[in-house]
């Protein structure tokens, strides 16, 4: 199960976010720092069938070469077909109620929310973690709903009890204020996929929001 601590740094990726192999990004990322990964296949030129589910074994591979949980995101016959240690799902997948009946009991749920209404929900409904966002503008998703802001974790972490982590337009540079706004981590794609040195990269955004840890338990 998916618990507060391994959602610190939350990296998701697909053969489409990136211009090198999969396997080798997030091997990098891993290295760098990051404690949890969503496997996420989406777009145009996404990988579909047999070369998605290949795909999905190689860096299910590597992440339990590295005791990092991997997360599907919305495939729910893929991520069981995959041993995952839990599924994505938005605002228009199918109900966290009927995502659970068709999990195995040690899979996590992790549900995408905007509003405190949905966050309550999907609580209710047995979600076991909450990405929460998007935060600031993200150019990674197509038809993205407008920024909702830092305010809006502050908000939600006051009515639910689940760990929240936040995405959207997330950087070292604003990683801090979600950490201390109330979240249990940062969830990237670009600022990690996207950049030069992938370890350099995922290792700053951990330093980032571990400092911000260490200094509210202080």
């Amino acid at each position: 199960m998916i618990d507060k601590k391994s959602l610190r740094l939350y990296f998701i990726m697909g053969s489409t976010n990136t211009i090198e192999d999969p396997t080798y990004v997030l091997q990098q990322a891993i290295d760098g720092g990051i404690t949890t990964f969503q496997y996420r296949e989406k777009g145009v030129t996404a990988k579909k069938g047999f070369e998605k589910y290949k795909l999905g074994i190689e860096l299910r591979n590597i992440c339990l070469n590295n005791t990092i949980p991997f997360i599907v995101n919305d495939d729910i016959a893929l991520a069981i077909k995959l041993h995952a240690d839990g599924v994505h799902i938005g605002q228009k997948d199918e109900s966290v109620v009927n995502v659970k009946e068709r999990l195995p009991n040690d899979m996590s749920v992790g549900v995408s929310v905007s509003t405190v209404e949905e966050a309550v929900l999907a609580e209710q409904q047995g979600a076991d973690y909450l990405g929460v966002g998007p935060i600031f503008k993200t150019s990674t998703k197509a038809n993205a709903r407008e920024p909702i802001g830092v305010k809006r974790i502050v908000e939600i972490s006051k009515k639910i009890a689940i760990p929240i982590v936040a995405i959207g337009g997330i950087k070292r540079e604003n990683a801090g204020d979600i950490m201390e706004a109330g979240a249990s981590g940062i969830s990237v794609i670009s600022a990690i996929s996207q950049a030069g040195n992938y370890k350099e990269a995922a290792h700053e955004l951990e330093v980032a929001a571990t400092r911000v840890e260490i200094n509210n338990n202080h």
